[in-house]
């Protein structure tokens, strides 16, 4: 079966060395639309995809709307490249991709745990621009074809893509926002058990504010559903999903949702025999602790 176009398109802009702006730039759309393309959130018009088929067959005269029909090995021969040569050619951590020294232990702990996280979920976090309010993300979490856990969360159109790592019983998340193009990081505590129903620890990215201020906050996953096994659908559901209002309406976190997911810490704090850092300690992870029963059952 040949490659999806968003890989295909992945591929050729890593080839030629050409950016999403440079190209939205030459087609004169939006870099975000672009974006979309490269990750399958969507694909271009008819009118567009003879615009962009222009645009590469100004660096590979050969190159026609045809040639996306070929697979990437196919379109590595028209172009002149090789598609193992070409850094992340379909997914930043794949073969050629994120050079990690233990990828391999990682793929291995993917193979042994992944299945346990695959599945729709909730994500629960405070909205750092309204202090007291929070904020929910909708997410999707599958393996791929490359053996590695891949992540897309969304809410009120903006969607957030990248891969979940498990290592050592935890989740180390790399991710980029699709919008903005921030990096964004999280470290979760993982589960022993064969299906994870609750996933927490704390995430790092830049906040909304003028500066995009360096934050970290705690954030909490609860499962919602499971994967169909049909990926078309499970997309369709993804982005369902990802349209939701992000903002939690006022009284719907329960007190004990708050309290897991907010706290001081600090010097003062310290002196009290509380914490020094923000941390998401194993005593008090719902991952492997007690569950929030009353919001699990609320939101099933």
């Amino acid at each position: 079966m040949s490659e999806p176009f968003s890989a295909k398109l992945s591929f050729v802009l890593k080839a030629f060395s050409m950016s999403r702006g440079r190209l939205a730039a030459d087609l004169g759309v939006d870099k975000s639309v672009v974006g979309r393309w490269v990750t399958g959130a969507a694909s271009p018009s008819e009118h567009n995809l003879t615009l962009l088929t222009a645009q590469i067959a100004r660096r590979a005269p050969n190159f026609t709307v045809l040639s996306w029909d070929r697979d990437l090995a196919g379109l590595a021969d028209l172009i002149g490249a090789d598609p193992v040569a070409v850094p992340g050619v379909s997914s930043g951590l794949k073969a050629g991709g994120l050079p990690l020294a233990n990828l391999d232990q990682i793929r291995a702990t993917t193979a042994l745990r992944g299945a346990a996280y695959e599945g729709f979920f909730r994500s629960t976090r405070p909205f750092a621009m309204q202090p007291g309010r929070f904020l929910h993300e909708h997410g999707m979490i599958r393996l791929d074809e490359t053996g590695l856990l891949t992540m897309r969360l969304g809410s009120g159109g903006t969607v957030v893509e990248g891969w979940f790592l498990p290592i050592h019983n935890q989740l180390f998340c790399i991710a980029v926002d699709i919008t903005s193009g921030a990096l964004l990081f999280g470290v979760f505590n993982g589960v022993a058990t064969a299906r994870a129903d609750v996933i927490d620890g704390l995430t790092l990215g830049p906040s909304l504010d003028v500066g995009r201020t360096p934050t970290a906050g705690a954030l909490m996953f609860e499962r919602i559903g499971d994967l169909s096994g049909d990926t078309a659908a499970d997309d369709a559901r993804f982005e369902a999903l990802a349209a939701s209002n992000p903002v939690a309406p006022e009284g719907s976190i329960s007190n004990d949702l708050r309290d897991h997911l907010t706290g001081d810490y600090g010097p003062i704090q310290l002196a009290l025999g509380g914490s020094l850092l923000l941390q998401m300690p194993q005593s008090r992870s719902r991952s492997r602790g007690p569950r929030l029963d009353e919001d699990l059952n609320a939101r099933r």
